[in-house]
């Protein structure tokens, strides 16, 4: 998770510092999201049918390739070359990624507590953290590239990960399952439960509705008003967007840590987190709608706007960490045992799909109508997902 969103920052910035438009710098994330829709829909039969250490061993020896290869860009190459080439190379890491993940969050359904409440604690931690240090990146990222440069922070990357993978080998505990009974044939790409298919359409609409601002609006925009042109004033900004974007992240992931507490305790039943499930949902809906009305009213960068913002996307933040971690709790509670690598892999192929959707339409909205342009369309995936998760309440 250090080196996904380290990774993810330094090409963002790195490219967008080269010239690259909104459209092309969506355009370096596609394939790693379309790797997460492949991956997970069939990380968690692969899973199921050769354990869960082996797809973590997978995922993390990828991620090192991933790194080496992006080492190799050559400043020379052309834009095109350079699109295809980093897109490519970020096709391999969301596969990494995806792997990794999908391993980690099928475990906690198979290790965690039985007790009250222990379930939803353990995913909440575990999610948190893995988001936290996922923010963290985003600042390592944006660091490094400003202190040591691209190709150096790259292979850095690869190194230490490198050494994590040993160490995952030596030291990672006995309790990951290997191959399950089940898992000899495959069995169709859909769970079997309509409450799984529901919400994992209500994760693609809510993930769709933070990468449309969170992939390339927020942080160009920022990086735009931020930056006074010259090349000391970019690295400036790198260090502010980096910052910034990473404290977003830790704070998510801290909220969702907290979630269980937030909302009401240990013992709640699928019913009552189901509707509150449906209760943050509604409240994510009105956030973007305002701020993409006051990006209108502005008509273009201006330091209230700017303050706003901020203000904004962390009140998004603080309701989309809440509604992040219901769903991950629901998810574990609505998955059969027996099949549960299949059906986390499923819903989060679904939450690969709306970072796809997400990210082509932050490139499309930002270029062709602006930050307003931008945000609405975030209301609009927020309302989707909102939509979506309601249907809950009829199928429990």
């Amino acid at each position: 998770m250090l080196s996904d969103g380290a990774l993810r920052m330094l090409v963002l910035l790195h490219f967008n510092a080269l010239g690259f438009s909104p459209v092309q710098l969506a355009w370096l994330f596609l394939l790693y999201e379309i790797a997460g829709i492949v991956t997970n829909l069939g990380a968690g039969w692969l899973a199921a049918r050769f354990g869960l250490a082996a797809t973590l061993y997978g995922g993390l020896a990828l991620q090192i390739g991933a790194l080496v290869a992006l080492a190799q860009l050559d400043p020379a190459w052309s834009i095109a070359v350079s699109v295809i080439f980093v897109m490519a190379v970020q096709g391999v890491s969301g596969v990494a990624k995806d792997l990794a993940k999908m391993s980690s969050k099928s475990a906690v359904k198979l290790l965690a507590p039985k007790e009250d409440g222990g379930l939803f604690r353990w995913v909440a931690y575990l999610t948190g953290s893995k988001n936290a240090v996922k923010g963290a990146g985003f600042f390592l990222g944006a660091a490094l590239l400003g202190l040591a440069g691209f190709q150096v922070a790259v292979w850095a990357m690869a190194v230490v990960l490198a050494l994590i993978l040993a160490a995952v080998v030596v030291f990672l505990p006995a309790g990951l399952p290997g191959r399950m009974k089940a898992a000899s044939a495959w069995d169709g790409w859909r769970s079997k439960d309509a409450r799984v298919n529901r919400l994992s359409l209500a994760r693609m609409f809510l993930f769709g509705a933070r990468d449309v601002w969170f992939v390339v609006g927020i942080p160009v925009y920022f990086h735009a008003v931020l930056s006074d042109g010259t090349a000391e004033g970019r690295r400036e900004a790198f260090f502010l967007v980096g910052g910034f974007m990473a404290l977003w992240i830790i704070a998510y992931g801290a909220v969702q840590a907290i979630a269980p507490r937030l909302l009401g305790g240990k013992s709640q039943t699928e019913a009552e987190t189901t509707r509150k499930a449906i209760l943050w949902a509604g409240l994510l809906v009105p956030i973007p709608f305002v701020l993409a009305a006051l990006a209108w009213v502005s008509g273009g960068p201006a330091p209230w706007l700017t303050a706003t913002l901020v203000v904004g996307i962390l009140l998004f933040g603080f309701v989309f960490a809440v509604n992040s971690s219901v769903h991950s709790y629901l998810i574990l509670a609505f998955g059969a045992a027996e099949r549960i690598t299949r059906d986390v892999g499923f819903y989060y192929m679904a939450n690969a799909a709306g970072r796809l959707i997400g990210t082509l339409l932050s490139g499309l909205s930002y270029q062709f109508g602006g930050l307003s342009l931008c945000l609405a369309t975030a209301g609009l995936m927020a309302f989707a997902s909102w939509l979506a998760v309601r249907r809950l309440a009829t199928l429990g």
